[in-house]
């Protein structure tokens, strides 16, 4: 029992207490005007005195009891869960999906979270274009094979260039309509095993 509690019994106790010493007298002594002023005077110091004998006995107490029935007040109980702390933790946040949809056939539309951007043909070949600069110069390659379930648009007699480097490598440029001008640079031996290639397919 803490010290509060332990006041508020002392006091429920001295009113108990008050009470029965009326009652007593009442049931004893007839009552006139003059006693009941009389009895009232004289219950009033026995509530005192006790209360000040309460006073008295609880400043009696070895300060480590005060302390030990602070900390014990201020305890939660056992069947009621430790108070959170008042930090706000950050809520997880959520990688925005990217979603691609084609309103018409010369227009994209691109939405991240909740912005969408429309793009036009030119814009949508200098995006290809940045991607693709991005994506050459990243670690992860490209898969070494063709994947299952490969997806493609193939450009029949494509538009060429070729140029002949200075240390005998050549430079293929092609034009495919979905990538635009496609760069491919090969050594001399592999111009050979092209030439083999599709000569012999």
């Amino acid at each position: 029992m803490n010290l509060h509690e332990q006041l508020g019994a002392l006091e429920m106790g001295v009113d108990q207490l008050i009470q029965a010493v009326v009652a007593k007298q009442a049931e004893n002594i007839p009552e006139t005007p003059a006693q009941t002023a009389v009895t009232q005077a004289s219950a009033e110091p026995v509530a005192s005195d006790d209360f000040a004998a309460a006073s008295e006995s609880a400043a009696e107490k070895p300060a480590a009891e005060t302390a030990a029935a602070v900390v014990e007040d201020n305890a939660p109980a056992l069947d009621e869960p430790a108070a959170e702390p008042a930090t706000e933790q950050p809520a997880a946040q959520l990688q925005p999906t990217l979603q691609i949809g084609r309103p018409a056939q010369d227009e994209i539309t691109m939405t991240i979270g909740d912005q969408t951007v429309a793009l036009r043909p030119d814009q949508i070949g200098k995006l290809i274009e940045e991607l693709s600069n991005a994506r050459a110069s990243m670690t992860l390659e490209q898969p070494p094979g063709i994947p299952p379930g490969w997806r493609f648009v193939s450009t029949k007699n494509p538009v060429m260039a070729v140029q002949k480097q200075s240390n005998g490598d050549r430079l293929l440029v092609m034009r495919h309509t979905g990538h635009g001008w496609v760069p491919f640079t090969f050594s001399p031996d592999v111009v050979i095993q092209l030439y083999m290639m599709l000569t012999n397919a």
